[in-house]
């Protein structure tokens, strides 16, 4: 049983490719301490089932239910923050809940070849995938034109049927943003065990949503692992006009929304 289940843990870390993961091109410590909510309008960070801070139309910051004053200094960094998160998080809901199924699939695929499906250990795996699954997908949500992300990360994956592959399982998956997209860039649409055609349509998806803003950086590449990139690169820089506004607008400065390591 147990040579089975070191199999299993060297197929999550090489396939997932999260950081601890030899084949990891990308570690993205990044993620988001509250819920976004965002619809065409609105921009809404949420405290459990709270709106503790909201942006209208992109230039309208409420900070407790209170209007807040800006100078045309802050107005512009609001404008860049709200316009940034807008433009991330449907594509980062995408990223999140089919990639991960992409990566499900593709582990699923390499246990069943190596191990084989009636190994009790293979239904085991399959379980305890299916849970993590449906945790990313109680985290990332679309409904209609609302786009939502739940905050934090999964820090502890409870109630498996199996201590050692919840441990194993704790160690490769996380549902954390930087956990995302550091697992996205390690799918390879060259390896024979991933469905080329699954990564395709993922990338065509994030490509064809919404109006396009910043052409000239904006992800162009087609793979996943370019898109993953850039992200982290723009959550980062988001985090950066976060802080100018942590720093000069003192409602704001309570809420670290956007967190990085």
């Amino acid at each position: 049983m147990r040579k089975y289940l070191s199999v299993a843990q060297w197929g999550a870390f090489a396939l997932f490719s999260w950081p601890l993961s030899a084949s990891a091109e990308l570690t993205c410590e990044i993620d988001f301490a509250y819920g976004l909510v965002v619809n065409d309008h609105q921009l809404r960070v949420m405290d459990d089932s709270r709106t503790v801070l909201q942006v209208n139309e992109k230039e309208e910051l409420f900070i407790e239910g209170r209007w807040q004053s800006l100078t045309p200094e802050q107005q512009v960094w609001l404008h860049d923050y709200a316009t940034g998160l807008h433009y991330v998080v449907p594509k980062m809901i995408i990223l999140a809940t089919e990639g991960v199924d992409l990566a499900i699939e593709t582990i699923d695929q390499v246990y069943q070849g190596l191990v084989g499906s009636d190994h009790d250990s293979y239904e085991k795996l399959r379980t305890a995938m299916q849970r993590v699954k449906g945790r990313v997908k109680d985290k990332f949500r679309h409904v209609s034109n609302h786009y939502s992300i739940g905050p934090g990360s999964l820090e502890s994956v409870d109630e498996f049927v199996d201590s050692e592959i919840e441990a194993q399982l704790e160690e490769a998956i996380s549902t954390s943003i930087g956990g995302i997209l550091s697992a996205i860039s390690g799918i390879d649409a060259n390896n024979s065990d991933v469905n080329s055609d699954k990564v395709a349509a993922i990338t065509r998806q994030l490509d064809s949503m919404g109006e396009q803003f910043e052409q000239d950086v904006d992800p162009k590449a087609s793979t996943l692992k370019a898109k993953a990139q850039w992200f982290c690169d723009k959550l980062k820089s988001l985090d950066e006009t976060e802080e100018k506004l942590r720093k000069s607008v003192p409602g704001f400065a309570p809420y670290d929304i956007i967190t990085s390591e």
